[in-house]
């Protein structure tokens, strides 16, 4: 029989809040003012404050953020960038995107984040920083990294483009480095309804630096200070994102009583399931589970009309974007295995307990 419980339902985000966020659509159609105005300004405040930081700069995308930080503190050709092995092609291509080389460290097994043991053994003398990623919502283990990171005068930044809210011991991601980069892409935690990001940080200069090279490198309208980019939230976008902003921290409660259920129900199946450290509070973007027979397996619940994705089928090293770097198969065998099994069930706020349930049945029937 088929159940059709889809991987994500966007659109029962929207229709719980559909009269704030139609509210929201209306007030800046109707203000005539669609580009860094009062509604991005304030967004920028509202998710500084939700973050514990002081400074906020809204910008087009995730790998905006990123980049742009890389930019901002002057890391560029010649220099390299410590990025996880197991994570989204994107945080690589911030670091190419500044012309410096990413550098990849193996994750740990049990958190498929990346390892700090294998971040040392990384350093040469053209290292600048370290990129974190706090994977599938769950934070990464900051206070080793960062005692590297002060070690070796290295920046430390985060990818927090999965993990809006999460804290690590105590303390809100995005907060915990010396910047952040988030998407707003629909599918995260805090979704737009298209393409936005944001940089997190507590330096100044850096943040005023950013709101430069975002705005074309231009401080004041028609001059130019630098070569910058065309980047910036827009209006729109940031007056939907304050809308969901005031509900996020209660989406994620919900998530994690749904990964609750989960982990709890598939005990029994021999699926590994996520492991999450004492210090750790994630807020389950992603609820991956690993399976030695993940194509049977991903096949089987399709045809019981659940929906799941595969995050991610191909490493970064094995890409053909990045040949030149010559890393063959086998280079990061941990990563490998990693994305030769993992798979992510369906996991989204308004997911209520009869669907769960039903995904729960179903992993339940099947022989692994």
């Amino acid at each position: 029989m088929n159940k059709n419980i889809p991987f994500l339902d966007l659109k029962a985000a929207y229709l719980e809040l559909k009269e704030e966020l139609d509210a929201a659509y209306h007030s800046v159609v109707d203000s005539g003012w669609y580009v860094l105005g009062k509604e991005v300004d304030a967004f920028e405040a509202e998710f500084a404050s939700f973050c514990g930081v002081r400074h906020c700069v809204g910008v087009g995308n995730g790998l905006d953020a990123l980049h742009l930080i890389l930019r901002a503190m002057d890391i560029g050709p010649g220099d390299e960038v410590i990025v996880p092995a197991n994570t989204y092609i994107a945080t690589w291509l911030a670091a190419s995107y500044a012309g410096a080389t990413p550098v990849p460290v193996e994750p740990d097994e049990q958190t498929y984040n990346i390892n700090s043991t294998g971040i040392e053994a990384a350093i040469t003398t053209r290292t600048k920083a370290i990129l974190v990623v706090h994977l599938y919502g769950q934070p990464a283990d900051m206070d080793p990294i960062i005692d590297i990171a002060r070690r070796y005068n290295l920046k430390v930044i985060e990818d927090v483009a999965q993990a809006h809210g999460a804290r690590y011991k105590g303390q809100r991601t995005g907060s915990l480095g010396d910047a952040a980069g988030f998407s707003f892409y629909p599918g995260k935690n805090l979704g737009a309804f298209g393409d936005g990001g944001a940089v997190t940080t507590n330096d100044a200069g850096l943040a005023e630096r950013i709101r430069t090279l975002r705005n074309y490198g231009s401080k004041v309208k028609y001059h130019n200070e630098q070569k910058g980019f065309n980047s910036r939230l827009d209006e729109l976008q940031a007056a939907l994102l304050r809308v969901k902003l005031k509900y996020l921290d209660s989406w994620n409660a919900r998530r994690e009583i749904l990964a609750g259920r989960y982990m709890l129900g598939l005990q029994a199946t021999g699926l590994q399931l996520p492991s999450v450290p004492e210090w750790a509070q994630p807020v389950w973007h992603l609820f991956v589970i690993g399976c030695r027979n993940r194509e049977q397996l991903q096949q089987q619940l399709t045809e019981a009309g659940i929906g799941t994705m595969i995050h991610y089928p191909v490493p970064p090293h094995l890409q053909p974007a990045y040949a030149e770097l010559g890393l063959k198969e086998g280079s990061f065998p941990i990563t490998e295995r990693i994305h030769s099994t993992v798979l992510s069930l369906p996991m989204w706020p308004q997911m209520d307990e009869k669907q769960i349930q039903t995904v729960i049945d179903v992993l339940l029937d099947i022989t692994f």
